[in-house]
């Protein structure tokens, strides 16, 4: 429903759009960035786009009836108190706001629908499925990209770069880099964040989420101004270096325009230059958590104007270890802040850390997040091979790509990592990178990678989250991961941003115990599932609620993970970044030696399997 509230005082007019229907204009808020539409004939002001003659607007005695709830004096329901601190309040809604219209009794809304907080144009109905997104409602937007949010009031997604309210200069950068639409994370983040809300996105990878806390970032710095010497305004934590830089170069990228000024704090680096960029000053500091604590220790950067903190890859972050050094981040940033919460899955432990830090946060689900669930525009094939036909096999599926595609092969030990490296870099022209390779090395491989002129990367799972490179075509899992969680990062390396993508899985009698889930990720994404995983998930493979999410069965070594900086407090005992001459944890091997070990073991005299692999090595021997 329009609402009637007279214009603020600092607006604008848009950028004039030829779409809207006479007499609308668009006008932006300079307070808020967000754009609305006036019509100068019958004076009245609303947020949702003016429709086409086709769809009469409703008058204003229409509404969109809801169903009250349970809530709280502050608009949010029980359930968000818990994420509420003692020291803060609720963020409050302005007179005169449409957040107001729906009354504070509106519940979260779920299944797309913000019941109580916009009224759609299309009570009647939304229009077809098939219709452009741009002429659809928010409810069918929400509906067909699975968007669910909770946490009070929140405003509906934003469908178009043209209703975001982005600056000109902002907006041409975006569709210079050749982005036709918001994402589904970042239609629905976007007016949560530039409200000042802290957030919790739940996404897969490769769903846009880090243009969905950068661009609101910037509006936030053109509002706070504030001197970027005396430390910066906007801090990102990364777990791995490799992610770190990426979130520069896109900060970079998109800021460049609007004179935005980033540098990059990570280990394995010298420090000198890192230090120099902070005393020339930059309004954003990417940073991983063992190399930001070195430098704060050093006192050598302030973080008291930090207002809008963003922690990236969440859930990563805290399966590394970094829950400790995160904490004592935070204790320097001031309670006052924005806090912005992005992450692939929703585990407890990121809901224990997203209660402490966050203040009544909006949480946005893109599908499902009780499951663990592949990307579907991704083909998987998985195959029974035998230890000694992988090469071979392997080389038949690096025959059938087409010249000069970019593979990533995964492996789970640095040794075989290298070895594979070896056999069949003369042929396909391949380079290797893991934990042991110094910084120029890694830099050096992975340029060549994007470049195309190495096509062939073989990597451990360092490379299985953040790294985002354009046009991999397919990814082959040469060893099954330790766990079909990071088996989802390492395939979600291909069909990103919309593309699709082929990956290809040995499975071998050694990682039977992880067939059921196997199973339950190709099955959600609708994929084959061959005759023989099902068998030995009838034998008697094991499940996801074996261990813990956290961590193997105890009696492993190499917890650490060679993702990158582990730093202090990190599982497994791994370094921390100054201690490290290169900055990477420990590697996450596999506890027997692929050469030695990677064949199945003989069978026992009763016929039972072996249930360790301890016992699986005495009966071997």
């Amino acid at each position: 429903m329009a609402d009637t509230a007279t214009a603020p005082c600092a607006v604008r007019y848009a950028p004039e759009d030829r779409t809207l229907p006479k007499p609308w204009k668009g006008l932006v808020d300079d307070r808020t960035g967000f754009l609305y539409f006036w019509n100068p004939e019958t004076n009245v002001t609303q947020y949702e786009r003016p429709t086409p003659p086709k769809f009469p607007a409703p008058s204003l005695s229409s509404s969109v009836q809801v169903q009250q709830a349970s809530f709280g004096p502050n608009g949010s329901s029980k359930d968000d108190a818990k994420y509420t601190r003692a020291t803060d309040a609720g963020p409050k809604v302005e007179s005169g706001s449409r957040f107001t219209e729906g009354g504070r009794s509106a519940p979260p809304y779920s299944n797309g629908v913000a019941n109580g907080v916009w009224n759609s144009p299309y009570a009647r109905g939304p229009p077809p499925s098939s219709a452009p997104e741009n002429e659809i409602s928010p409810e069918a937007y929400c509906r067909r990209h699975e968007i669910t949010v909770s946490g009070g009031q929140v405003p509906p997604p934003l469908m178009s770069f043209e209703t975001t309210g982005f600056p000109p200069e902002l907006l041409q950068e975006v569709l210079t880099a050749g982005f036709s639409a918001p994402t589904p994370i970042q239609a629905q983040s976007w007016p949560i964040a530039m409200l000042g809300r802290d957030i919790v996105a739940i996404a897969k990878t490769g769903s846009g989420k880090t243009l969905g806390y950068l661009l609101p970032g910037f509006m936030h710095l053109q509002r706070i101004r504030n001197d970027s010497r005396m430390g910066p305004t906007i801090l990102v934590l990364s777990p791995t270096r490799e992610l770190a830089t990426q979130i520069q170069d896109e900060a970079v990228k998109f800021g460049r325009s609007s004179r935005i000024s980033c540098t990059c704090l990570y280990g394995g680096a010298p420090k000198g230059p890192q230090l120099r960029d902070l005393d020339r000053g930059a309004d954003i500091v990417v940073a991983t958590p063992g190399r930001l604590n070195d430098i704060l220790e050093m006192r050598r950067i302030s973080l008291r104007q930090v207002s809008y903190l963003v922690l990236d890859e969440a859930d990563r972050m805290l399966d590394m270890g970094f829950e400790p050094q995160i904490r004592k981040i935070v204790k320097e940033i001031p309670t006052k802040r924005q806090t912005l919460m992005y992450t692939a899955t929703w585990p407890k432990g990121v809901r224990k850390i997203a209660a402490d830090l966050l203040v009544n946060p909006a949480q946005v689900n893109i599908g499902n997040v009780d499951e663990l669930v592949a990307n579907k525009s991704i083909t998987q094939h998985i195959e029974v091979v035998a230890p000694m036909e992988k090469q071979r096999r392997l080389e038949q599926i690096l025959r059938s790509q087409e010249p000069g595609s970019k593979v990533i092969i995964f492996c789970s030990t640095k040794r075989m990592c290298d070895q594979l490296t070896r056999n069949i870099t003369r042929q396909f022209g391949a380079a290797a990178i893991h934990g042991d390779k110094s910084q120029p090395e890694r830099d050096n491989v992975l340029n060549q990678f994007r470049s195309g002129r190495t096509p062939v990367l073989v990597a451990t799972d360092v490379a299985a989250r953040g790294l985002d490179v354009k046009d991999i075509r397919a990814v082959i899992n040469y060893d099954f991961p330790n766990g079909v969680e990071d088996y989802v990062h390492r395939i979600g390396r291909t069909g990103r941003a919309g593309a699709t993508g082929q990956a290809f899985t040995f499975f071998g009698d050694q990682d039977s115990k992880h067939a059921s889930d196997l199973i339950k990720i190709l099955e959600g994404a609708n994929q084959r599932v061959p005759p023989q995983i099902r068998e030995m998930a009838t034998r008697g493979g094991g499940g996801m609620n074996k261990f813990s999410r956290w961590g193997p069965p105890s009696g492993g070594r190499g917890r650490g993970g060679d993702y990158g900086y582990g730093g202090r407090g990190s599982f497994g005992g791994s370094r921390d970044s100054r201690s490290s001459s290169n900055g990477w944890g420990r590697e996450r091997e596999r506890s027997r030696s692929p050469e030695r070990f990677n064949r199945a073991p003989p069978p026992s005299s009763t016929g039972s399997p072996p249930r360790s692999f301890h016992e699986a090595m005495m009966k071997h021997r």
